[in-house]
């Protein structure tokens, strides 16, 4: 994508932007989606395929089509927790009944009446952050690394350089996936909610991410976004990979 699509919701401005890894020929691994609810609540989802291409692409295309079918069964209002859970478990099982290694990370947000929620499988990353850049929420990283900063002992800067930064302990696609639901989190007026693959977050820093995501007008937050993360892939300590955003703002 050269530019990011937005679309008007009554929950605020969703924005969307996919673009593959600089100088890489294989398809995009990552994959989206923005779902509409029944009662006009939303799903976001961001998945990031590995085990190289076409099984990766593969992965996380399958993903979001089960995430989508379960979410759109949905007859009634209601709690969504379960459709979501279903469709994550869906997708474990038809990517390993696919038995050619294939593999995705996958994290979800729903909100329903500006209440959020988050679903977490792998380490592709999502947050909630305030207006002033307080992390309402942010989703644990399933790696070593991840869980390593998250409890402390591993500094930010540490663990976008380490050497097993890349290894992901949690997927959708293997026997022993599990699902990590985040609290509720009463969305304020200014919120943004932001889901991204590592292309972004193993290239910036938590802050840097807060800073750019939370000012100025929606395309051009996402804008910022995604050029600094891409100068930082060029840069000499970046990583260069597929790279796919889902935000809410007000």
């Amino acid at each position: 994508m050269g530019e990011p699509e937005v679309f008007d919701h009554g929950q605020g401005h969703v924005l969307a932007f996919a673009r593959t890894c600089p100088g890489k020929q294989d398809p995009n691994d990552d994959s989206a989606a923005i779902i509409r609810t029944l009662d006009d609540g939303l799903v976001l989802a961001v998945a990031d395929g590995v085990g190289g291409s076409p099984v990766g692409h593969k992965a996380s295309a399958i993903a979001m089509q089960c995430l989508l079918e379960s979410v759109s069964s949905q007859s009634v209002s209601g709690d969504l927790r379960p459709l979501i859970l279903d469709g994550i478990e869906r997708a474990n099982a038809a990517i390993l009944e696919l038995a050619i290694g294939a593999a995705t990370t996958l994290t979800v947000i729903e909100v329903q009446d500006r209440v959020a929620r988050g679903y977490q499988v792998g380490d592709s990353m999502a947050l909630v952050v305030g207006q002033r850049g307080l992390v309402k929420w942010k989703s644990t990283s399933h790696s070593p690394v991840g869980y390593a900063v998250e409890s402390g002992l591993m500094g930010e800067d540490e663990a976008m350089h380490h050497d097993d930064r890349h290894y992901v302990s949690n997927l959708v696609g293997s026997k022993s996936m599990h699902i990590e639901i985040g609290p509720t989190v009463r969305l304020a007026a200014r919120d943004t909610v932001l889901l991204a693959s590592d292309g972004l977050f193993d290239n910036l820093h938590l802050d840097e991410v807060c800073a750019l995501a939370r000012v100025g007008p929606p395309i051009k937050r996402m804008r910022s976004l995604v050029d600094q993360a891409t100068d930082r892939m060029h840069s000499e300590h970046g990583k260069p990979d597929d790279l796919s955003l889902v935000m809410l703002t007000p």
